[in-house]
């Protein structure tokens, strides 16, 4: 478990709602672990995912911290590659938008507003079940976040998935181009166009909140919504941006969190001609910068980012 807001909830984990008390809390506790422990025959993962739950509302004060959105994982002050909630902003939220920066080191090309379409329809989603008209002080309190249903949790998660992946392209520097939230047509959006040493990639960043495995060609996964197709709408997005531009993309990658795969990179498809990539965060920039797979040819990069720049639209 993370700091993602996608990621379960300790009470979600443990199987109980929000507002139980705390004997109840800790039943479903002694419950849980009974059913999960690997010497009673239980889920490994299972446990773990139980016992880091528990870390987090165990106690009174711990689940004070948590519900009041103070308690944050240590891993969200570090490497933004790994985990969806990457900025270590001095009082700011780790949900809200990223500040600007503030160093002067030499920046990837960019263009549109990564997460910014997806922040949206969090934003939405988000007043329509706290209630219309209702008063939200900050939509990014933690506290609020965490309370709100799964599935509105992920929007969020999605954002922030856009913004680390924007993060770690800018920082591969001048050389390197990149379009945010493109439109998609009837296919929604795609997240990112990065015009990269190794060509030019079609990138969709996302979040599930949990592990998930490629079967037969496509992402499977406990914490996927139903008729979810990641590997198949990546594709149908990049082709409609190909039809609109007419500029031909040298892969497809799906940018996901360091903890939801095994692999650094898993291929879909051909090895040698793949569908697409699931690559871990941490991975990203090298797979850009050519450092994974066979030698996919030579791009005009002054060519395909002028042509990009007249043809792109952005949601």
């Amino acid at each position: 478990m993370t700091d993602s807001p996608a990621d379960a909830t300790p009470y979600e984990v443990l199987g109980v709602a929000a507002t139980v008390d705390d004997d109840e809390l800790r039943r479903a506790y002694r419950r849980a672990a009974r059913e999960t422990h690997p010497d009673l025959g239980g889920d490994p993962q299972r446990f773990r995912a139980l016992q880091t739950a528990w870390e987090r509302v165990g106690t009174p004060g711990a689940r004070r911290a948590y519900d009041t959105g103070a308690a944050r994982s240590t891993e969200s002050a570090f490497a933004p590659s790994g985990s969806s909630v990457w900025r270590s902003d001095a009082g700011r939220s780790a949900y809200a938008p990223p500040a600007g920066r503030r160093d002067s080191r030499p920046r990837a090309r960019s263009f549109g507003h990564p997460g910014g379409r997806s922040r949206e329809v969090f934003l939405a989603a988000e007043r329509e079940w706290v209630g219309l008209g209702d008063p939200i002080e900050d939509p990014y309190d933690p506290a609020l976040v965490r309370s709100a249903p799964r599935a509105i949790r992920r929007l969020l998660g999605e954002a922030l998935a856009e913004e680390a992946t924007a993060l770690i392209v800018g920082d591969m520097g001048i050389g390197v181009t990149v379009w945010h939230d493109i439109d998609a047509g009837p296919e929604g959006k795609l997240d990112h166009a990065v015009l990269a040493p190794s060509g030019l990639w079609a990138l969709e960043s996302i979040d599930w909140g949990g592990p998930v495995e490629l079967e037969r060609g496509e992402i499977t996964g406990q914490t996927l919504l139903p008729g979810e197709r990641p590997v198949k709408e990546l594709v149908r997005a990049a082709r409609v941006v190909t039809k609109q531009t007419r500029v031909r993309f040298t892969g497809r990658i799906l940018v996901v969190p360091d903890t939801a795969i095994e692999d650094d990179v898993q291929v879909v498809g051909n090895p040698k001609k793949p569908v697409a990539l699931i690559v871990k965060r941490r991975s990203l920039a090298i797979v850009l910068n050519g450092g994974y797979g066979p030698d996919r040819g030579a791009v005009d990069v002054f060519e395909v980012r002028a042509r990009l720049q007249e043809t792109v639209r952005f949601v």
